[in-house]
């Protein structure tokens, strides 16, 4: 887990400052959820990690940083883990360092960064401009957005991850961009995870790059699981839960159904949806636990969203 810094000294300070209340079973509250091996080490994570893509760039405003504050806390207190970010989100760093200051523990995080700048000889500069941002250090993975100066940035990495300034390193993608690229990275590189766009409607990454992730031993976080949002809206909108989702597994909300599809993949280490809300936080958390679906089942579940 990442280093706690002067937060374990600020904790009762910052939290009183704030206004939020830190549940005080938080860091032990107990969780069915799932947690996956990373290949490359063993270490094991939770499935259902977080994004905060748009959902955390919420600038200087106090009051929705506090609102982002507390769906930490609710990610936290479901035994969450991994939070993504990249210096492409606007303030969400930003957001982070602060909501992490206000619950005043790292405790239960796993973090996740990117470098992401056409100047490969930066990558040392912007990781330490990251850990002031996250007031983290050294972050959990750190990885190379978009594929951006790949090259330049990987060979740091690999050197600040031996010299213990990185635990894990990892390229990514998005929209199904450069697979062709990405597939030569994994297939030639030494890295541990790649992050991919992957979910029941966006299954482009079966073809290669999954199966060469299980291959390889590299760890897959999954983006964009609900397609940016409207995929589950649409759902929640429209459609009924089918009633074979809730007797062939866990499954009684369409968070359960298309995050349990995701994870489910024997090649899928963690999904990372992102949400404004607690309660939607909550969901997602939900879909960690229970049973899972097999082969069939997941074949079922991806006919029937084809269907409708």
């Amino acid at each position: 887990m990442s280093n706690i810094t002067r937060r374990q000294i600020l904790k009762l300070i910052a939290a009183g400052a704030a206004g939020v209340t830190l549940n005080p079973a938080l860091a032990a509250a107990p969780t069915g959820m799932l947690r996956k091996p990373i290949p490359s080490s063993g270490e094991r994570i939770p499935v259902i990690g977080m994004g905060t893509w748009k959902t955390f760039n919420v600038g200087d405003d106090r009051e929705l940083r506090l609102a982002r504050t507390r769906v930490l806390e609710e990610f936290f207190r479901h035994g969450g883990g991994m939070v993504d970010c990249s210096p492409m989100y606007g303030s969400s760093g930003e957001v982070m360092g602060f909501a992490l200051e206000q619950l005043g523990t790292t405790e239960p995080l796993f973090s996740a960064e990117k470098v992401w700048t056409d100047d490969g000889s930066e990558t040392r500069a912007e990781v330490a401009e990251l850990e002031s941002t996250w007031d983290v250090a050294p972050f959990d993975l750190m990885q190379i957005h978009n594929l951006v100066a790949w090259q330049e940035h990987l060979e740091t990495l690999q050197e600040m991850k031996q010299q213990g300034s990185v635990r894990y390193i990892g390229i990514t993608t998005s929209h199904g961009r450069r697979h062709d690229e990405f597939e030569r990275v994994m297939a030639n590189e030494d890295i541990d995870f790649v992050q991919l766009t992957y979910s029941i409607t966006s299954r482009q990454a079966e073809r290669r790059l999954l199966p060469l992730a299980r291959e390889r031993g590299i760890a897959v976080i999954a983006n964009m699981p609900y397609d940016r949002g409207p995929l589950i809206k649409g759902l929640k909108a429209r459609e009924q839960l089918p009633d074979w989702a809730g007797q062939e597994f866990d499954c009684s909300t369409w968070a359960d159904f298309l995050l349990k599809f995701i994870v489910s993949h024997p090649s899928v280490t963690c999904a990372i949806p992102a949400t404004s809300r607690v309660d939607h936080m909550n969901e997602n958390m939900q879909a960690g636990a229970g049973d899972m679906p097999g082969l069939e089942l997941r074949e079922r579940m991806a006919r029937h969203i084809e269907s409708l």
